[in-house]
């Protein structure tokens, strides 16, 4: 049977969603951005991610948000000239500093008004799997890894007996404590309540 040839749709723009060379073009796409040095903010880009970082006294924080404001309203007038759309509802505010700091804040800090839309402050955010509170602790992370690390404890138990211990072990490497080793170069200097939590995991786990 011969295959039927369809009509040649040639892309002008954009990529093709699940192409090998998507993340890289967009990553050179988004190079050519340039509208946050003006505003003296710090961005990192990802694949499907923009951070901006912006680094003020706890007195100058309603001038860093409008700061941060203009920055992220160029950003998006860019984002429109080259057919991409500003996530509203993915995009995410975190006011951070030590616990004294943070405490002064009423509520977790001021809003951002983004055109009609208003972006409130959170008290934690996920940066590459790692959960930073506005204090900069890493307990919620450590009580993260604790819970998701003990889930998977309590389904590897249920099949325990089916398993050899080269088996099981990697089970538990695949499953457990690589959770515990990702990014594990931050928790030094923590303090004992969140290095025990995870500590606890390793133990279950050994």
């Amino acid at each position: 049977m011969l295959a039927q040839r369809h009509q040649t749709i040639y892309i002008v723009c954009s990529v093709a969603q699940g192409s090998v060379i998507g993340p890289l073009l967009f990553i050179l796409c988004c190079r050519s951005c340039e509208r946050c040095r003006p505003h003296d903010v710090t961005m990192q880009s990802f694949a499907d991610d923009t951070q901006l970082y912006l680094h003020c006294l706890r007195a100058d924080v309603a001038a860093a948000a409008t700061q941060l404001k203009m920055c992220i309203a160029d950003v998006s007038q860019w984002m429109s000239a080259n057919r991409l759309k500003l996530s509203i509802d993915k995009t995410e505010l975190l006011w951070a500093g030590s616990r004294h700091s943070v405490s002064q804040f009423q509520g977790h800090g001021p809003a951002m008004q983004l055109g009609a839309d208003t972006v409130l402050p959170c008290d934690h955010v996920r940066l590459l799997g790692v959960i930073i509170s506005a204090d900069l602790s890493l307990d919620r992370h450590a009580y993260a890894v604790s819970a998701t690390s003990f889930y998977w404890l309590r389904q590897l138990r249920r099949v325990r007996r089916s398993l050899d211990t080269e088996s099981a072990a990697t089970l538990i490497h695949a499953f457990v404590t690589f959770r515990v080793d990702y990014c594990n170069l931050l928790l030094v200097g923590c303090n004992k309540a969140v290095t025990d939590k995870l500590q606890q995991v390793m133990n279950a786990a050994a």
